[in-house]
């Protein structure tokens, strides 16, 4: 009979207790099957799974652990397992692991106790429990304060879509971000991140702004929310928009632009991909001029929008080229991975717009920024209460990973 116990140590962190308890265990040729440590505001909970080698009687050596782990000012439990429960507990490791994803300007024990108790009632275990963002100081909790904790959970729902819904509940009634994503390989290995510009990488529609300045605003603001809405064919719908400022001066762009204000977050997003390694892309159904000024401010790699035409110094009522709506971003998006090498689970792609479903579809990960309803109802994930730099928790990247 093969002799395991669960030893559990807790109390003030210091340097050197797993030296100290392992180093007992090894002068009993202890066998380490698993080991895992967490430190919260300075107290330390080690647990390790040890197996004591026969013909060794585990008293002597539990008591020396014991003897170390009180010369630090620590406590220690015991916890006999048997080899039922550890064989039970090894084929466990076969089964499916997703990630649950809370993110919040502030996170409260209402908003854990809710996505919990969902997390629960549809059979998932949760294995771990890791905080993402940083320390929060309390004088300093705003509209721009971020809090995001993630949710290891092994197993897989019964029914996929009604978790997925039942987070969602909780997400509106709560004012939070609730995310569900496989945790696979890909998750921490993606490559290429390609965006949508308008109301995404900037806080406007532009083709709105520009309509303001040819007195035309009402009427293609009418169109816009119906296209983004999914009411309207967009390429038919911007062409109808786009003939609307026929006549419109040339430095009118220029004027517009000096304008637009950047999402939340999206400078800090980029910045940090980019020092990871990432591509990244604009998608745009909005205009090359826009696109190519936002490129030059953030360091984007690829922009692909259309083609605003100008004749004698005054827009013509037309564009120029294939105009980029939600199939055509869906093509760039693939014919972007393939130029960089890259599976379509590297790819993270960004929207808020009906016309960026087909590319949120087909991304590994999709995520619907301060999206419309239905947009958000159909993408993979989801993001509404916080910034464009909420995006980076999604892909893992914690905030201490972002100090290079």
């Amino acid at each position: 009979m093969k002799e395991i116990v669960l030893i559990s140590v807790s109390g003030d962190d210091r340097p050197g207790v797993t030296s100290a308890v392992t180093g007992v265990l090894s002068q009993y040729g202890a066998n380490i099957l698993d080991i895992g440590q967490a430190v919260i505001h300075e107290n330390l909970s080690l647990g390790i799974l040890a197996e004591i080698p026969q013909p060794v009687d585990s008293g002597p050596v539990l008591q020396d652990v014991l003897s170390q782990v009180h010369a630090l000012g620590l406590q220690a439990r015991f916890q006999p397992i048997s080899e039922e429960s550890y064989d039970h507990w090894v084929a466990q490791q076969g089964k499916p692991r997703h990630l649950v994803t809370l993110l919040a300007r502030r996170i409260t024990a209402r908003h854990i106790a809710r996505v919990t108790a969902v997390t629960a009632s549809h059979g998932l275990n949760i294995d771990q429990i890791t905080r993402l963002s940083g320390r929060i100081p309390l004088d300093r909790i705003d509209s721009h304060s971020k809090a995001c904790v993630e949710f290891s959970v092994r197993g897989a729902p019964g029914d996929a879509a009604v978790f997925r819904s039942a987070l969602l509940e909780i997400a509106s009634e709560l004012d939070v971000d609730v995310a569900y994503q496989e945790d696979n390989i890909f998750r921490r290995h993606r490559r290429l991140v390609v965006f949508d510009m308008d109301s995404t990488l900037i806080e406007a529609e532009v083709i709105d702004e520009l309509a303001k300045e040819a007195g035309v605003g009402d009427e293609v603001a009418l169109i816009t929310e119906a296209a983004m809405r999914g009411e309207l064919d967009f390429k038919e719908s911007f062409r109808r928009r786009v003939a609307l400022l026929q006549g419109l001066s040339e430095d009118v762009l220029q004027t517009v632009a000096a304008r637009l204000r950047m999402t939340e977050g999206a400078e800090e997003l980029i910045s940090t991909i980019r020092k990871l390694g990432y591509r990244t892309a604009i998608l745009s159904g909005g205009f090359q001029y826009f696109g190519k000024m936002i490129q030059d401010r953030l360091g984007i790699d690829y922009v692909y929008a259309n083609e605003l035409e100008i004749v004698d110094g005054r827009v013509s009522g037309r564009v120029t080229g294939t105009i980029v709506d939600g199939q055509r971003k869906a093509e760039l998006l693939e014919s972007l991975a393939a130029r960089e090498n890259i599976n379509l689970e590297q790819v993270v792609a960004v929207g808020d717009g009906a016309n960026d479903l087909p590319m949120l579809s087909i991304a590994g990960l999709g995520i619907a920024f301060r999206a419309k309803p239905i947009v958000k109802a159909n993408a993979k994930q989801a993001i509404s209460q916080l910034g464009l730099d909420g995006i980076l928790y999604l892909m893992g990247i914690r905030d201490r990973d972002t100090q290079i």
